[in-house]
């Protein structure tokens, strides 16, 4: 008769907040240039869109569903396919897929996804109130880019409504890149090195 032995295995996977912020403050700072009227075009923001914003994103998705983050799994998520849509939806507008599909552009369409954005985007602003300061931040500025945005594409004053998501979409892109080096040099060292303020303590206790 012979005695079985078992032990468990702890697998560590690494933080991927980093790599998804990063993901997001590079897409949002190419695009913002656009809105802002530094640069001119799409056709160098679809691939930044599509290799950042989306899969940088979804890689940090996946990673943090192995973490059990259901926060950070489905806000990386969300905005990954985001950005994979509106890659698209530029690819559209611009003949990529034919005249036939171009020609039957409706922007108001759009509209109604940014809204969607939006309101998903305030659920996860509550969220983010209670995981640290930065986050929190970043995620009321994304709350103005989706009223922009939204607003934008129903034609209710655009001009004003696209300079507010211009620059909402250029300080996500700002905020994001200190968040990023805030948890990469964090982890490496071991200690705050970069502050990211605590949580607000208002819907669960600081931890």
């Amino acid at each position: 008769m012979q005695n079985e032995s078992h032990s468990n295995v702890k697998i560590i996977t690494a933080d991927p907040s980093a790599i998804g912020l990063f993901g997001l403050a590079i897409v949002t700072l190419v695009a913002s240039s656009q809105k802002l009227g530094l640069t001119e075009g799409l056709s160098f923001i679809i691939p930044w869109a599509i290799f950042l914003g989306a899969f940088a994103q979804l890689f940090a998705s996946i990673q943090d569903a192995k973490h059990n983050n259901t926060f950070g799994m489905t806000a990386f998520g969300a905005y990954a396919f985001f950005w994979l849509a509106v890659a698209s939806s530029w690819m559209i507008k611009m003949g990529v897929f034919g005249l036939e599909l171009a020609s039957a552009v409706d922007g108001k369409q759009l509209g109604f996804a940014f809204a969607g954005y939006l309101i998903f985007t305030l659920f996860m602003t509550i969220g983010a109130m209670e995981t640290h300061k930065v986050l929190f931040f970043i995620f009321v500025l994304i709350d103005f880019l989706f009223l922009g945005l939204s607003f934008d594409a129903f034609g209710v004053a655009p001009e004003v409504f696209h300079t507010i998501a211009a620059y909402a979409e250029m300080g996500i892109g700002l905020l994001s890149l200190y968040g990023t080096g805030a948890a990469v040099l964090n982890a490496h060292f071991g200690r705050t090195f970069l502050p990211v303020g605590r949580p607000f303590g208002i819907f669960k206790p600081r931890p």
